[in-house]
């Protein structure tokens, strides 16, 4: 199965035109006031519904939209029910939807930006940091590998689940985790090997 999470659709949007440096500053900020906005459930749910017009204006429809969030279905859900016990259904609902609104706004950033122009963003970004020893083209290969990895994960989720209810009939959390991370590891450890004979060391 082929995942569709986070992956760049071309368009003509304003979003789309908008570079990747104002988008990138933007989601930094909207992470850093989540912590204001997550006292309100009134600006949380108006921080979900700015989102999701975002997406609107973006051209994605719902079933991109959603797409953007199914990997994150059980989190959501273990979330919402956590703090529905511990705290009560308005904190349950305003981390969930806050959880939700910083998925959807990550994945409508790689949505609308080619993966190069954010690399390249940030490569410039950290050229002054140069100076303390930090090398700018190394940050933005891990944060291309980050990228990649994200819907490279999910796709993999995807095939385990559909295997082990092709088996079960059934989901079961030890069945599930260990084939994940097993194929996980297999792959981080068959990247590895490959940058390694491409002269990159650790």
């Amino acid at each position: 199965m082929r995942s569709t999470l986070g992956l760049y659709r071309p368009g003509s949007s304003p979003l789309h035109r908008l570079g990747a440096g104002p988008k990138l500053v933007a989601l930094l900020v909207l992470g850093l006031a989540s912590v204001l906005l997550q006292r309100s459930l009134v600006a949380t749910l108006g921080s979900l519904a700015v989102v999701l017009v975002l997406y609107a204006v973006a051209g994605m429809d719902l079933r991109t939209t959603w797409q953007q969030v199914r990997p994150m279905a059980w989190l959501l859900l273990f979330t919402a029910a956590f703090h529905l016990w511990a705290s009560g259904w308005r904190k349950a609902l305003v981390y969930t939807a806050m959880i939700v609104v910083m998925v959807l706004a990550a994945a409508l950033v790689t949505l609308t930006t080619r993966t190069t122009a954010m690399v390249d963003q940030v490569v410039r970004a950290a050229g002054p940091l140069r100076r303390l020893g930090v090398d700018p083209e190394r940050v933005g290969l891990v944060l291309n590998l980050g990228i990649r990895c994200v819907p490279l994960v999910a796709a993999i989720a995807a095939e385990v689940r559909e295997a082990q209810y092709a088996r079960l009939g059934q989901f079961s959390l030890r069945s599930f985790a260990v084939p994940l991370v097993v194929r996980c590891l297999r792959d981080a450890d068959a990247l590895g090997e490959a940058l390694a004979a491409r002269g990159v060391d650790d």
